[in-house]
């Protein structure tokens, strides 16, 4: 059997100026987040379209329903993408990056909510302006104050789960401690969860662990393919998800679309999940750079932050005086420009000059110390 390399192992595929840059990633985000604008437009029982989801699309809610696992791909990309960023940086180049990532467009996209729900769409949803202050936090679940746009609730997921890879910098990042942080992460967090501990549940997001621990693991494979304790743990974190985040999932779609799917269709799709990022980054596609794929990825972000409200309202303003289809076209379109437009004013002048603020930052206040 031939020995295994040492950390640091073979870096992965590079794109353009040294940038890692899987476009076949970028596309699977977009496509994760697309999923999601169905779900919420087309299957999700919401009033925007005057009349009951399942009546509008009488055929077309039931597989879009499936767009809800858009998340699961999120999730499984984040941590395949925040392992990558972690690897071999320091805690403030860390932090900095994360910061700069996430709170740019979410500072544009919480007062456009608040702006649509409590001066142009009254009597949707009501909202407070503490509510809404603690919203511009993104840790509102932690204070129990309610989403003014419930797709957030991602947002607080994906937040503990960075708090958690940056504790894990501070012992120190390589592949064996990898391995051993994803191999038993998600199975304290399953224990935890059957045991109705729920303060430790939430602090190791027992929902979902195994979606995330799954990607660390796929990281692990892009830098060794012949990796074999990390194909172990991406075995184990499948396995996992289908239990947990798969029971999970399957309670909130009842509720939210009254779609059920077959234990076995939760399984497949779930395995989807880790299948697709898997092809993406481990198999020839890995090397193949589509500049159009990368605009998608980038615009990924902002358009799950605002499609939910701002989508639902075009529909409402549109509903009845053209064809539905016709509605959904122009609704998603909207979204989409929305996004971009936040890309191209807010994240692209903001976000680099935010990361190297707060880096530097980050440096001096640890030199004082």
């Amino acid at each position: 059997m031939t020995a295994l390399p040492p950390d640091p192992i073979t870096p992965p595929v590079r794109a353009n100026a040294g940038r890692l840059r899987f476009s076949m990633l970028d596309g699977l985000r977009f496509t994760a987040a697309l999923g999601v604008v169905f779900f919420h437009f087309t299957a999700k029982q919401h009033q925007a379209w005057g009349r009951p989801v399942d009546d509008v699309f009488p055929t077309l809610h039931v597989p879009t329903a499936l767009g809800y696992y858009g998340v699961h791909l999120f999730f499984v990309i984040s941590g395949f993408v925040i392992l990558m960023t972690a690897w071999g940086k320091d805690l403030p180049s860390y932090v900095s990056s994360r910061v700069s990532r996430l709170y740019p467009a979410y500072l544009v996209a919480v007062p456009a909510a608040a702006l649509l729900l409590g001066v142009i769409w009254l009597k949707q949803k009501e909202i407070t302006l503490e509510q809404v202050a603690v919203n511009l936090t993104m840790m509102q679940g932690a204070f129990g104050v309610d989403h003014i746009d419930g797709v957030y609730w991602t947002l607080w997921v994906e937040l503990r789960f960075y708090v958690l890879i940056a504790i894990f910098m501070l012992v120190g990042v390589t592949r064996q401690r990898v391995l051993a942080f994803a191999a038993l992460w998600p199975t304290a967090a399953a224990l935890a969860r059957t045991a109705n501990e729920r303060l430790v549940s939430e602090a190791l997001i027992a929902d979902y662990a195994p979606l995330f621990a799954g990607g660390m693991a796929i990281y692990l494979l892009t830098r060794d393919r012949r990796d074999r304790a990390a194909w172990a743990v991406l075995a184990l974190s499948a396995m996992l998800a289908v239990v947990v985040p798969g029971e999970h999932s399957q309670a909130i779609l009842k509720s939210s679309t009254g779609v059920s799917f077959s234990d076995s269709t939760t399984a497949v799709v779930i395995l989807c999940c880790f299948g697709a990022v898997a092809i993406a980054t481990l198999t020839p596609l890995a090397r193949v750079h589509l500049r159009w794929l990368t605009v998608l990825g980038l615009l990924t972000y902002p358009l799950y932050l605002v499609h939910q409200w701002w989508g639902w309202w075009v529909i409402h303003l549109l509903s009845g005086k053209l064809p539905d289809l016709i509605v959904l076209a122009i609704a998603i379109g909207f979204v989409v420009c929305f996004a971009a437009l936040i890309y191209r004013f807010v994240e692209r002048p903001v976000a680099p000059r935010a990361r190297r603020a707060i880096e530097k930052s980050l440096r001096l206040g640890a030199g004082r110390s």
